[in-house]
């Protein structure tokens, strides 16, 4: 790889988080410059034993204090506003975005794609194509660090962080993990080589694993028992599954809260911590009986079902 000073420039998120790092070391640069460029003139025309005139100046300094608090107070907003209005673009993933699940481990990273590709220390996408990756951790906290990309997450074991970006130049770049990880942090080092659509779909098909994220769920979900309460023909009450993936749950005690990953993750690993209301704590916890990788098939499979009605409802 050669050399860079900086980062390549390799997403649509890179050009506006560096016109903002530029700004501010230009900012930098010229508040230094007023600063210490008339400190050090005064300091040698006013040094010890020179013929300055040292007669105190007759001014009015409130117009100079004015000045110099209005006019950075107005710059510092307005970098603000422009930082943030950067910030929230690239913390919402588009609609469109193909997605990507990540586990960290000491000390390697593990992708799943959603058409069933796996991968080790190393993400294939195609150029132009919105990317969303959706990240745990297996043991301590890692960081999910693409220079060229300008994108950086910690990866948090026990819930999801989610980070996106677009590239837009054909090559390969560095994936790091920025959040000291143990003895071999620094070898916690991957790839992500951006491919042309046609070669991106040439590598699905020549490295699939023969089922989706969602059919691998799926199977997972009828090969530990989830079907024998959550199944359309389980005579159990439990939660029906059909259509509950970003819809209200209500639950026991009043509170409502949003069928998302996290929340199908705690109930999969933490039953109790939320249940349903006009439901019994009966389900047991699968902590320690399925991996990351394992749960995160089971939530593909659920968001799988997202459109399909639930039993009981109105066609």
């Amino acid at each position: 790889m050669p050399f860079h000073l900086i980062p390549p420039s390799a997403s649509t998120n890179a050009g506006d988080v560096d016109a903002i790092f530029w700004a501010l070391t230009g900012l930098s640069v010229f508040i230094l410059t007023i600063v210490f460029g008339p400190l050090t003139y005064f300091a040698v025309k006013y040094r010890r034993g020179s013929k300055a005139d040292r007669t105190p100046p007759r001014l009015a300094t409130w117009k100079f204090e004015v000045t110099w608090t209005i006019i950075p107070f107005i710059i510092g907003m307005g970098i603000f506003a422009w930082a943030a209005d950067v910030f929230f673009h690239i913390e919402t993933p588009p609609s469109n975005a193909l997605e990507v699940d990540v586990v960290g481990k000491q000390w390697m990273w593990k992708l799943q794609h959603a058409e069933g590709n796996r991968e080790i220390n190393e993400l294939h996408v195609p150029i132009g194509q919105p990317i969303k990756l959706t990240m745990t951790s297996q043991d301590v906290i890692h960081d999910f660090f693409i220079p060229a990309f300008r994108v950086k997450q910690d990866v948090v074991p026990g819930r999801y962080t989610t980070e996106w970006f677009t590239a837009t130049k054909v090559g390969r770049y560095y994936i790091f993990c920025a959040q000291f990880c143990g003895t071999s942090h620094s070898s916690m080092i991957g790839w992500v080589d951006v491919m042309h659509p046609v070669d991106y779909q040439r590598w699905l098909v020549t490295t699939g694993q023969g089922e989706t994220m969602a059919t691998a769920g799926q199977r997972l979900f009828n090969q530990v028992g989830c079907s024998g309460c959550h199944g359309v023909s389980s005579k159990i009450h439990a939660p029906r599954l059909e259509g509950l993936y970003g819809g209200p749950v209500p639950l026991e005690g009043g509170q409502v809260v949003t069928a998302d990953d996290k929340y199908i993750r705690d109930s999969i690993l933490l039953p109790a911590s939320q249940i349903a209301a006009g439901y019994q704590n009966l389900m047991p916890s699968f902590a320690g009986r399925l991996s990351e990788d394992e749960v995160m098939q089971l939530i593909a499979y659920i968001k799988s079902l997202a459109s399909e009605p639930s039993p009981g409802s109105n066609p």
